[in-house]
């Protein structure tokens, strides 16, 4: 079972042309018009193939309700409800939330908000990750995965330079990466992606609250241009990183998912930043495409003094305004993300019952189930990662013009690395697309 998978839909765009074509080849979704519901179905609209049959059968039996699943590739999906919605049309009972698109959908109101069927206080022991789709105490989505960016190294070639325990902070884990590349003929042995895209953004996120904070405030204020705070002091330590040869000089086109497979997966670095929970699983443990297999592992992200935090990144599900049955959508969700279904969408029954692409539970009692059944998957350290760590990239939530903030944080932040603009510059101008995006509403 690849607990893991790696899936991850961040921000206004798929990650990367592989992921979409991983997407697209897992099921055999329409992008076409959904079928009208009644009381006694529903549509549910999401990004992921439809779990197996089988239990889809049981939802119906428990409760009388057939399930017409559309699978759609991310970027058309959100081409769709953004078009429904706009139109004031139907198109599903419930659809995809991702977490980039909570501050929009609460803003325009697309999705209903859920919080007199589910209780995000009441969650949150649970489901760590619930917050993310929180925003001004409304919960516009449930998560029915989890995914949080980590910090992965190769075991073999730490152990090589003599170093037992990866350093909990950032000058520690430098300082033994020097001595890692060193030992093992590698020049830059740090994976950090540096191309103009979405992992760009979500790693200065995640490379900001290790220093032990946000980049924007709770009233979506910038948060990082004191040269102390956390968001500057990250992308200053990430371009350092960049310009001191710690990272590959080829990184400032690098994508994340290519990072992942033609440098970490083949040993041209020791450790990576920023990447995906599941990635052990779905890549480097893969022998015909890795040969780092049984070498990798997850470990906490290195803080400025300690243990640093790991960003929240999940999918949600959510019910769009112009649902049909919404007390059919409500069970559905309910059963979904359920603790025993989360397991099983994981592996929990094998192989047979995976829901494809899917990358981790919900719930950590959906984590203890698989290590209980032999920690599949390594469920037992991502639950830790997930308990302690996991949190969610702004506090209140991402705002209704994020897509716009990621692209000037993208763009400065590669630039900063190319020597183009100073960090101080690279802050500045994303600051200001900031005020611009809040004062234009």
């Amino acid at each position: 079972m690849n607990l893991g998978t790696l899936s991850r839909r961040t921000g206004t765009l798929a990650l990367t042309i592989g992921l979409i074509t991983t997407a697209a080849a897992c099921g055999s979704g329409s992008s076409g018009p959904a079928a009208s519901s009644s009381p006694k179905s529903i549509t549910v609209a999401v990004a992921y193939p439809s779990p197996p049959k089988a239990l889809l059968a049981q939802f119906t039996k428990q409760t009388g309700i057939t399930v017409n699943w559309v699978n759609i590739g991310w970027d058309d999906l959100q081409t769709k409800i953004a078009a429904a919605m706009s139109a004031n049309t139907y198109f599903a009972d419930a659809a995809d939330v991702d977490w980039s698109k909570v501050g929009e959908y609460e803003k325009t109101g697309w999705f209903l908000p859920l919080n007199k069927y589910f209780s995000p206080s009441g969650l949150s022991t649970d489901m760590p990750q619930i917050d993310t789709f929180v925003v001004d105490n409304k919960l516009i989505g449930m998560p029915f995965d989890s995914s949080f960016l980590v910090t992965t190294v190769n075991t073999k070639d730490f152990q090589k330079a003599g170093i037992g325990s990866v350093p909990t902070t950032l000058s520690g884990f430098s300082a033994a990466l020097k001595k890692v590349g060193t030992a093992n003929g590698m020049a830059n042995p740090l994976n950090i992606q540096f191309a103009t895209a979405e992992g760009l953004s979500t790693c200065w996120y995640q490379m900001t609250a290790a220093f032990g904070g946000s980049v924007l405030s709770a009233q979506d204020n910038p948060a990082f241009t004191s040269p102390g705070s956390p968001g500057y002091q990250a992308m200053n330590w990430m371009v350092n990183a960049y310009k001191t040869g710690l990272v590959p000089k080829a990184n400032i086109n690098t994508t994340d998912y290519d990072g992942f497979t033609t440098e970490m997966a083949k040993n041209r670095v020791a450790a990576t930043m920023c990447d995906y929970s599941g990635s052990l699983a779905s890549i480097y443990n893969v022998p015909s495409s890795s040969s780092v297999v049984s070498q990798t592992a997850y470990e906490p992200t290195p803080g400025s003094t300690s243990a640093g935090m790991n960003v929240a990144n999940p999918d949600g599900i959510g019910i769009p305004r112009n649902a049909k049955n919404v007390a059919g959508a409500v069970k559905f969700i309910k059963w979904f993300t359920s603790t025993q279904n989360q397991a099983i969408w994981a592996g929990l029954n094998g192989t047979k019952d995976v829901v494809s692409t899917f990358p981790l539970p919900d719930r950590l009692s959906s984590f203890a189930l698989l290590g209980k059944a032999g920690d599949i998957g390594q469920a037992s350290q991502l639950a830790a990662i997930l308990k302690a760590h996991a949190r969610a990239p702004f506090p209140n939530g991402a705002p209704p013009w994020y897509a716009q903030f990621s692209n000037a944080v993208q763009t400065n932040i590669h630039e900063a690395a190319a020597g183009e603009e100073t960090v101080q510059q690279a802050v500045n101008a994303i600051a200001s697309e900031v005020q611009q995006l809040k004062s234009s509403g």
